[in-house]
Parts: structure tokens; C-alpha cells; sequence
């Protein structure tokens, strides 16, 4: 896979976005923004956002496409997106494998059910996204709650929509955390069997247990300890893969977020230096 950007990133909010000249982010690899939040934006905010994805790499998230909606794409926010893109040299786009809106948005990520007519239905719609923006993009592994209509396993479905839409992944590992508790499922054999060829990136983020048996996916607290356990794992399985750190909520100050990148950082470089010596072993 020849990845967009390297190293570790960090979603940009607006909420630090000030605080960004009292403090150093050279430790930031690159920014990831969801484009519907910028979009259109001026003064100082606008020319912020220039002059940051001038001098560093920077990906999309997406929030609004709603890539599993009954309602056909919205073609003129796509065009906008394309605009957009273009306009700050955007490294990568990406959007959740579910729907936030029925002829008006739901302000939710609704899961989408896991069937072979869904399947097909959700490929199509992502063919036509990568077509309109002229690009692949990467599809993320979402949570949920409930599973209306299923008839396979979510492991199955997403790795049918990406082999049908010809599509990458965005591998949320706080995401399959949060479903393995909830759904009661193996993390460790779920990542396994993600396509390696397919990850562009990958999310990691905090969540909310609600109960025992019920975790909330909230982006709105630090990383636990089996989540940095489970992107231990994925390096280890599929190699190191340049890892974004999510959070919407509850937002500390940029120090405490720069711990969390440098945290990445660390089990990076050891994955890195483990496969040098392999690799120095094999000559």
C-alpha cells in the first residue's frame, strides 16, 4: 500500500486551533479535518485553515455523504468536496460505511444492514463517489448497536463492499474494540482478517462504557489500554500504518493530545526497529 501521509496525525478542531502558534505540533505528522466543517468557511478561521494545509499534509473525513442512504448522493456537496479537495491539496478523502440521512440528515451514523443486496447497493454508490471525485477513497469500519436485517457478519460485509467497490479502508481499531464487546466478538481475529493491500490509515480514539456490555464510541476520552493493545496488534500483523488520533469531545489541552501522538510515535518506531532487525537477520 502506498500510503497518503506517514507517521501520526491528529484531527483538527477549532477548539485548539487558536492554541496552535503557543505550542509546538512538529510532533504532528499530519491534520485530518472533516471537510463539511470547512467547507465555505472565511475570516479567520478560513485563513487559518490555508495557511495550515500549505505547509502540512492533511486528509478528509467525511460526515454527511451518508454512502448507505436510501436518498440518491448529493451531488452538488460533491462537487463542492472536489473543489475543496483540490483547493487544499488534500492527501486522501474517506467516509463512514453507513447513512446519516432520509430526505433530511439524521445527525446520527446509522448502521446499514449486513446483506448481499446492501452490498451491492453501497459498492455502487462508493463507485460513483470515486468516480465524481476522480480518486479511491477509504471506507471506515464504523460502530453499532444494532443490526437490523442482518444476514452476515460485519467482517463479511465489510470485506465484500470492499472488494465490490473496489475501495480502501479506513481501520478504526477503537471501532472493532467497541463492536467486540458490544456484539461479542473476537478483536484480534476480526483485524486479522482485514485485506492488508486495503488500509490507507488507520483511527484510534477513547470511548464511554456505559455498561459491562455496552460501550458508547463518544471520540470524548483518552485511549485505554486494550485499544493500544489492539494497534500493537495491527502493526504487528499488517506492518506500522500511519495512525490518526480522534477526539470530538471533552477536548483537553494540545499538550494532552500531543502526548497521545507521541505515544503512537513510540509504538511505531519499535515496530520499525523490529523489522529492521528482521530484516538485517534475513540479508
Amino acid at each position: 500500500m502506498n500510503y497518503p501521509v506517514h507517521g501520526a496525525g491528529l484531527g483538527l478542531r477549532r477548539a485548539f486551533i487558536r492554541s496552535l502558534s503557543d505550542h509546538s505540533t512538529d510532533s504532528v505528522n499530519f491534520w485530518e479535518i472533516a471537510p463539511e466543517n470547512w467547507i465555505g468557511v472565511g475570516g479567520y478561521f478560513g485563513k487559518k485553515l490555508h495557511e495550515l494545509t500549505e505547509k502540512h499534509p492533511f486528509i478528509c473525513h467525511g460526515l454527511s455523504l451518508s454512502i448507505g442512504g436510501p436518498t440518491p448522493l448529493d451531488q452538488a456537496f460533491l462537487q463542492k468536496l472536489k473543489k475543496f479537495l483540490r483547493e487544499h491539496n488534500i492527501r486522501y478523502y474517506s467516509e463512514h460505511l453507513s447513512y446519516c440521512s432520509d430526505d433530511g440528515h439524521l445527525y446520527d451514523l446509522m448502521p446499514i444492514p449486513f446483506t448481499e443486496q446492501a452490498v451491492r447497493y453501497v459498492a455502487n454508490r462508493i463507485k460513483q463517489v470515486q468516480e465524481q471525485l476522480e480518486q479511491r477513497i477509504a471506507i471506515e469500519n464504523v460502530s453499532y448497536y444494532v443490526a437490523p436485517g442482518q444476514e452476515m457478519e460485519e467482517i463479511d460485509f465489510l470485506n465484500a463492499v470492499l472488494q465490490e467497490a473496489d475501495c480502501n479502508l479506513l481501520l478504526d481499531v477503537n471501532n472493532i474494540y467497541v463492536n467486540s464487546v458490544n456484539h461479542g466478538y473476537d478483536a484480534q481475529a476480526f483485524l486479522h482478517r482485514l485485506p492488508a493491500e486495503r488500509i490507507a490509515y488507520i483511527h484510534i480514539a477513547g470511548h464511554y462504557n456505559e455498561a459491562e456490555d455496552l460501550i458508547i464510541d463518544t471520540h470524548g476520552a483518552d485511549v485505554i489500554a486494550p485499544v493500544w493493545q489492539l494497534l500493537n496488534n495491527a502493526y504487528q500483523h499488517f506492518g506500522v500504518i500511519p495512525t490518526l488520533l480522534e477526539r470530538d469531545f471533552n477536548i483537553p489541552p494540545l499538550p494532552e493530545l500531543l502526548k497521545e501522538i507521541t505515544n503512537i510515535q513510540a509504538i511505531q518506531a519499535q515496530w520499525q526497529e523490529r523489522n529492521r532487525e528482521y530484516h538485517k537477520r534475513q540479508d
